[in-house]
């Protein structure tokens, strides 16, 4: 039988002929059955965690009860307690997505031998593995080295290199080791103890080199992900383990196989033998309905891929990612003969589509942080200036925002500033910035709202996630226009006359949905996209794009114009058409969020309105459906550029409006 052919067991299944209680802990069927020849290993997995150890949104300055790895280390205990025999392990992207990260990179620091809050978490959990995600790069590689150094369990990464790359994977010189192998008891169905090597190998993103060029430049290099599988697992097969893990922080695409690929998941579990993978990156639960459902040869109920199982366990600690293997003695060797895949939550929506946490803290974790959560809350909630009206960005994605605006005017005051005295002083100077916080995975409440008045560091975080570089870019009037076309893949087409279409692609994510501030144009979404998600040309004849002018006059294809941005656009990230390195005149010591912060400081008073720039072309008889975060509704009559109305909820919290085109 191959591994293809095995139907898993769903957690609802095996809890149907159960009374659960909080009492009862049932174990695993594999668990239960397995004969004296047989053991069963559960496998668990966090990824994505992002700082949020814990359940508390530093942004909003609240507790969230859909967050935060004390929250899931609750359920932990009573997982390994079904299980016959269990691991723990993480996929990456520990250091960075919250403030409490940056204050431990900005304001606290780390030095060898210091631990940060997210490894003393994980220390105090007991977790087997860990690899690399492309967020761990953020804050440098010393910080990452310092910080990573604390972990009680190994980190791997085989395809993180040192310099220029081998011909061959297996010469190259490491920042990591590629793989583990690690000597364990199992106990079987008689509850005899036995050896078991598992091996564990891990990849990031190549993409790396492009996001966090500033940090790895002349320090780095990435090969691509199924190419290091390819040299790497052979070598552990010969080295004897039984079993072979992929952690891969890298996401599913069903698109076809790419040199290296960004979420290359799916043809890493074809690399021969490789019996399991764990997959993250794209903030999504899988095994799970909808998004997978036309995925070739990824299986969204028994949660395989190319027939292996798979798990991806959420983001900030929402899920755990659970693979269970019923392993046989085969020989002095072991080899899997069923499975069941899951990504358990900590949290449920009710009938009221009201969220309700499903567990609570685990104590050992919140004291281990506790110091630097106090620390944290107060850096976040410390004055830098004030607003004259509310920065909200519930609307961003159909009309201009003033949590957009915010950012492009402190880039084009930076900018300006840092070219005063250059070779490029006498250029225009534009701004592209984009909606971070849009709702989408990060749920209904994932939006930004800064009341009017006294502005804050958690609110500049909020209005900017990242720790982004400041960068500028020279660009001609055409590669303006080809930049906002890119932007526009963020719509469907809606066809004249067509009633409540869908407006928003889910596959487009809104921070690739860059507004660019010094131009006026609009959007006609009655043109097809001429870009791909990959920067292709699609459509060669459409012109999304139409009215573009600067200075009330058409741009001229050939004028040069210097565009504020940062270095992940700037380097080529989201792949936008012509906008890459080799475009870059400015590269800034600063993060956008501190230069959003400076310049709140240097205005004292800002006015955040939006100066209404781009707007939608009218589309004759045409509506079209979007959804936002329903405290939006408070803001919606002060939308300008755009008319829209109620259109009712949605699913998952949201709430419903209708564009009238």
């Amino acid at each position: 039988m191959s591994l293809s052919d095995l139907h898993p067991i769903s957690r609802r299944s095996l809890l149907g002929g159960f009374a659960a209680t909080t009492a009862l802990i049932v174990l695993h069927p594999f668990a239960a059955r397995a004969n004296g020849n047989q053991a069963h290993l559960r496998l668990m997995e966090t990824t994505d965690i992002h700082v949020n150890v814990m359940p508390y949104d530093y942004y909003a300055d609240k507790p969230n009860d859909t967050m935060g790895l004390a929250r899931t280390a609750s359920i932990i205990d009573s997982i390994r307690a079904e299980a016959g025999n269990s691991m723990l392990i993480d996929n990456g992207d520990l250091l960075q997505g919250n403030p409490m990260g940056d204050y431990m990179a900005y304001e606290k620091g780390m030095k060898a031998g210091d631990l940060h809050p997210v490894v003393k978490a994980m220390n105090t959990l007991g977790y087997d593995c860990g690899t690399l995600g492309n967020h761990e790069f953020n804050y440098g590689l010393d910080f990452m080295f310092n910080t990573l150094g604390g972990a009680n369990f190994p980190i791997v990464c085989a395809n993180l290199t040192k310099g220029m790359l081998a011909d061959d994977p297996r010469k190259d010189e490491l920042h990591f080791k590629p793989y583990t192998i690690l000597d364990r008891k199992i106990r079987d169905g008689a509850g005899n103890e036995n050896p078991i090597r598992i091996g564990f190998i891990g990849f990031v993103p190549p993409q790396i080199m492009v996001w966090d060029a500033k940090n790895l430049e002349g320090r780095a290099q990435t090969r691509d992900i199924v190419e290091a599988a390819r040299a790497w697992v052979p070598v552990m097969k010969e080295e004897g383990a039984d079993l072979i893990v992929a952690l891969s922080h890298s996401g599913i695409d069903g698109h076809g196989q790419s040199e290296r690929m960004e979420n290359a998941s799916l043809y890493l579990a074809g690399v021969e033998g490789i019996d399991a993978v764990f997959t993250g990156h794209q903030h999504l639960v899988f095994p799970g309905p909808k998004t997978w459902d036309d995925v070739p040869g990824a299986d969204p109920v028994k949660g395989t891929l190319l027939g292996k199982p798979a798990v991806m366990g959420g983001f900030w600690g929402s899920h755990l990612g659970l693979i269970d293997l019923l392993l046989e003695k085969d020989g002095a060797s072991w080899k899997i003969v069923d499975f069941t895949c899951e990504a358990r939550p900590i949290y449920h929506r009710d009938d009221n589509r009201k969220i309700v946490a499903d567990v609570s803290d685990k104590p050992e974790i919140v004291a281990a942080v506790t110091a630097e959560h106090e620390a944290t809350l107060q850096y976040v909630r410390t004055p830098v200036g004030k607003t004259s009206a509310p920065l909200y960005s519930y609307f961003a994605l159909v009309a201009d925002d003033p949590s957009v605006q915010i950012v492009s005017n402190a880039q084009t005051w930076y900018i300006r500033e840092m070219l005063k005295d250059s070779e490029y002083k006498d250029y225009p100077v534009l701004s592209a910035a984009a909606p971070f916080k849009a709702g989408g995975r990060g749920g209904s409440d994932y939006y930004t709202d800064v009341a009017a008045g006294d502005i804050a560091i958690k609110n500049v975080a909020d209005l900017y996630l990242y720790p982004n570089t400041v960068q500028a870019v020279l660009v001609t009037g055409e590669q303006v226009k080809n930049w906002l076309e890119m932007s526009a893949g963020m719509f469907n087409q809606v066809t004249p006359g067509a009633k409540d279409a869908p407006l928003l692609n889910a596959h487009f994510p809104s921070y690739n949905f860059d507004v660019i501030d010094g131009v006026t144009y609009q959007i006609d979404l009655a043109q097809p996209p001429k870009y791909d998600g990959d920067g292709k040309v699609i459509n060669p004849d459409a012109n999304r794009i139409v009215n573009l002018q600067f200075g009330g006059q058409p741009i001229d294809p050939g004028r040069k114009f210097v565009v504020a941005t940062n270095n992940y656009r700037a380097g080529g990230g989201g792949k936008f058409p012509e906008i890459a390195a080799d475009k870059v005149i400015f590269v800034a010591p600063d993060t956008n969020r501190d230069v959003i912060v400076r310049y709140i400081v240097d205005q004292g008073e800002i006015n955040p309105s939006a100066d209404d720039n781009w707007s939608f072309a009218p589309n004759q008889g045409a509506t079209a459906i979007f959804e936002t975060g329903p405290k939006g509704r408070q803001y919606a009559k002060d939308v300008r550029g755009a008319k829209i109305e109620d259109a009712g909820d949605g699913e998952e919290g949201f709430a419903r409006f209708r564009l009238i085109l």
